[in-house]
């Protein structure tokens, strides 16, 4: 048995070798015929003997694992989004605040990388093994579809050299343009319906259930960027080169310059260049290249401040303007819709574009029937941009912005300052009561299962929803009797309002939909205060006094409470259960941490910075993202930025070392 298992475990690591040659070096040192040899005796004997079987194995290349519904999980790392530019001169901006936060005399290097246009994905590896593979997902938690990633061949399921011991990779799946053209061209032949573009195709790839369709398709995927504690890099660009020694397909396009003038060239260089390469990118991603710096830097709630996308300007078309319409959101902004003429943008049939606000319809004076502009710039509506001067509508056909609601009727109002038009009657126009629930019931607020937004739509129109709080009273017997709506789905439905009840206080915090109120904001309130009675009763002092919390924020919550018939909202799902105070988790309290504000910055030997984070809250502490007069200690490791410092210094904050930091923990 021994020599069987010797056999087999040679097998494997030969058919990963020679799969990293093909697919990733390009280099393959056999022909098909002898790979598909070795495969099927690879798979002849893991048939025979089952209790030898690897997950890993490269026969599982091949799919065959049928996956119901993909299980939703939280990222150990989030996953942010980028802060996209168009401009040069937001690049300099971007590169005078790098300066403003590290201090003038910082050398700052940057990684110039291509920005794939395909899936996120995050790829967990423990001993150098593929354990998990993850959508990005809302960015705080995404879908394992680990056995679909498993049949991506330029995905390595076992690395090599010297690799940490668990890490993640996150990269993007592509689905290249000429396995594009071939999976449309078989489709044409069966008189099937034609893909659309690529990355809708790659996305739309690995959320099928049956992997043995994923295995088929064409898809590849780049890695860029490692994410774990005590990596053994101490930059983006050696993060990509060692990533490369471990087995990863990492782009050869990447480059490490030391100016913005340099940058400048790399976008430039490109900007034909992409043209012609096998896949699509959208632009140009720029990164602080220092992991140190990147940590100085931080992130918004939203992105890290030490990286931006540059988007090469989007695909314009032109077609006529047929009508605008209007939309209410749950906040009562009325958006309008410019109605167009069918046109193709980017592999895709555009029938709509935002017009934003009533300044952008007197701006472009359009006309039903003009002929406009239309370009696709990374929004999911596409925009007009201008109008041909020579094929104008007629004068009487000018576009005049709406008074009243399109919806229920009531009149528009206007905010001084502001550019939308808001419908006010918030308690009984349909779309926003309907869009607050939706909000609600959402994977970032309550995330109640079996309920979804067409649902709540039915459900409202049949009268059985008419305000958050009515979730908590709908009863089989009057959901069954409704079309489309089974025993089944109609119990799940109640389950899932049930187990809602179990979310903490910021879930139903951010659920409310109170103005300006997300996610980062809703956890900092109910840190802060507790108990929704209590933050119903902040004044604006106390509110502007919380960490990260302004004048605009603070005059939202105090007008959301100050309204009958939200208060009235709160007392209901307070008597139907829901979570409106803080559980505090049992602490080792200590009375030299307790209710103090900590900066942590840089790295440490003894622990991740998280963790030490994590430590500090557990011991009574607050964590405070950047320096300021309100916080009471910087607790500084190697390599924090020299700003930070020079702000510690300047408002009298004590600064913690590594070591000074263990003294002061035995502080009682």
């Amino acid at each position: 048995m021994e020599e069987i298992k010797n056999q087999i475990e040679t097998l494997r690591q030969e058919l990963h070798d020679h799969n990293h040659r093909y697919y990733i070096l390009d280099e393959p040192m056999i022909s098909d015929y002898e790979f598909d040899q070795l495969l099927q005796t690879l798979q002849d004997l893991e048939k025979k003997y089952p209790d030898l079987s690897d997950p890993n194995s490269p026969t599982k290349r091949v799919g065959g694992g049928i996956t119901k519904s993909f299980e939703t999980v939280p990222h150990k790392h989030p996953m942010y989004s980028l802060s996209n530019t168009y401009s040069k001169v937001e690049l300099l901006q971007w590169e005078e605040r790098l300066k403003k936060a590290l201090g003038e005399e910082a050398q700052i290097e940057f990684t110039c990388e291509l920005k794939f246009d395909g899936a996120s994905i995050s790829l967990t590896y423990e001993n150098g093994v593929l354990v998990k593979a993850i959508t990005r997902g809302d960015g705080v938690q995404g879908d394992n579809i680990t056995t679909n990633v498993k049949t991506i061949k330029t995905i390595p399921l076992k690395l090599k050299a010297d690799f940490p011991k668990f890490f993640e990779i996150r990269g993007e799946i592509l689905l290249p343009w000429e396995g594009f053209h071939k999976m449309n061209e078989q489709r044409a032949a069966l008189g099937e319906p034609l893909y659309r573009n690529p990355r809708n195709t790659a996305s739309g790839s690995l959320k099928l259930q049956d992997s043995r369709i994923v295995a088929d398709r064409p898809l590849t995927c780049f890695l860029y960027s490692l994410a774990g504690d005590s990596l053994p890099v101490s930059s983006q660009f050696e993060a990509l080169t060692k990533a490369r020694e471990w087995g990863f397909m990492v782009p050869e396009s990447a480059e490490k310059v030391n100016s913005i003038d340099a940058v400048f060239d790399f976008i430039t260089s490109w900007e034909q260049k992409r043209k012609s390469l096998p896949f699509e990118i959208d632009g140009i991603v720029i990164k602080v290249n220092s992991l140190f710096q990147q940590d100085e830097l931080g992130f918004t709630s939203k992105a890290p401040r030490w990286a931006i996308a540059y988007k090469y300007k989007a695909e314009q078309a032109s077609t006529r303007l047929n009508d605008v319409q209007y939309q209410v959101g749950r906040t009562g902004v009325v958006t309008p819709v410019a109605q167009l003429e069918p046109v193709l943008i980017s592999g895709t049939t555009v029938k709509r574009a935002s017009l934003h606000n009533a300044d952008q319809i007197q701006k472009l004076d359009l006309r039903i029937g003009d002929l406009i502009f239309v370009e696709k710039g990374g929004e999911i509506i596409p925009k007009i941009t201008g109008i041909d001067p020579l094929n104008r509508g007629s004068l009487e056909d000018r576009v005049v912005f709406i008074e009243h609601c399109p919806e229920c009727y009531s009149p528009l109002q206007r905010e001084e300052g502001e550019a939308q038009h808001y419908c006010v009657n918030d308690l009984n126009c349909p779309p926003q009561q309907i869009g607050k629930i939706q909000h609600f019931i959402g994977r970032k607020a309550m995330d109640i299962e079996g309920l979804g937004g067409e649902t709540v739509s039915l459900l409202y129109k049949e009268g059985l929803l008419n305000s958050i709080d009515d979730l908590y009273r709908l009863r089989k017997e009057q959901i069954l009797p409704i079309e489309r709506m089974a025993e089944k789905s109609v119990t799940n439905l109640l389950e899932g309002i049930e187990k809602s009840k179990e979310k903490p206080f910021a879930k139903v915090l951010f659920g409310l939909g109170i103005r300006f109120i997300g996610e980062t904001v809703a956890k900092k309130l109910t840190e802060e205060f507790g108990s929704i009675d209590q933050l119903a009763e902040a004044s604006i002092v106390a509110l502007t006094n919380t960490d990260e919390i302004g004048d605009r924020i603070a005059q939202s919550v105090v007008a959301y409470f100050v309204q009958p018939e939200n208060r009235k909202l709160v007392q209901a799902l307070k008597d139907f259960g829901l979570q409106l105070e803080s559980i505090a988790p049992v602490r080792d309290i200590n009375e030299a941490f307790l209710g103090k504000k900590f900066v942590v910055s840089g790295v440490f030997e003894a622990f991740s910075r998280e963790d030490l984070k994590a430590e500090i809250e557990f011991l009574g502490g607050k964590i405070v993202s950047s320096v300021s007069s309100k916080i009471d200690y910087l607790v500084a490791g190697e390599g924090m930025g020299p700003s930070k410092k020079e702000k510690a210094i300047k408002f009298g904050i004590t600064i913690l070392d590594e070591n000074s930091y263990q003294a002061f923990k035995q502080t009682l």
